[in-house]
């Protein structure tokens, strides 16, 4: 019997936008009802945080952005790993350094999920993903992302017009 080696304790989450404020939100397989974004561990402790965002893009949704549809938020956080997962870490850990970015592609490129990971996926106004995510630091970056584009509150585009 081959035994997995432990996560690491550091992982990335990529918040899915479109330009028009909607965010990408996918089911886990794992955990039916549980809405996040993409999330992965790093695969080894010096993998380079944006490589880890752009593999963990492709693995779980399909999707491949070019450079210039990333943004390194430089902000992490740290949370408690639920008990349920702990299972996946070496002994005594109990806490995870989360590295946020955000990509933005067109809501109509094709998602192609992981079956493994994830049942389905869904694009819903920054608000709503916010309130559906299970996880408080997912939320939290969605959240965030609004501060950070120029969203309205419904997730439509900005009104340009004065």
């Amino acid at each position: 019997m081959v035994t997995k080696p432990y996560k690491i304790p550091r992982s990335v989450l990529v918040v899915i936008h479109n330009p028009e404020g909607q965010v990408l939100l996918l089911e886990r397989a794992d955990k039916p009802g549980f809405w996040q974004s993409v999330t992965g561990s790093l695969d080894a402790m010096d993998e380079p945080l944006l490589q880890a965002a752009q593999r963990e893009l492709a693995e779980e949704t399909g999707l491949v952005a070019g450079l210039e549809a990333w943004s390194d938020w430089e902000f992490s956080q740290v949370y408690e790993i639920f008990p349920h997962w702990r299972y996946r870490y070496a002994p005594g850990v109990t806490q995870n350094t989360e590295h946020v970015f955000s990509v933005c592609v067109p809501s109509d490129a094709p998602i192609r999920l992981a079956p493994r990971e994830h049942l389905q996926s869904q694009w819903l106004a920054w608000q709503a993903a916010a309130e559906v995510c299970f996880s408080w630091s997912n939320a939290k970056a969605i959240r965030m992302l609004a501060q950070r584009r120029p969203f309205s509150a419904d997730g439509s585009p900005p009104d340009t017009l004065s």
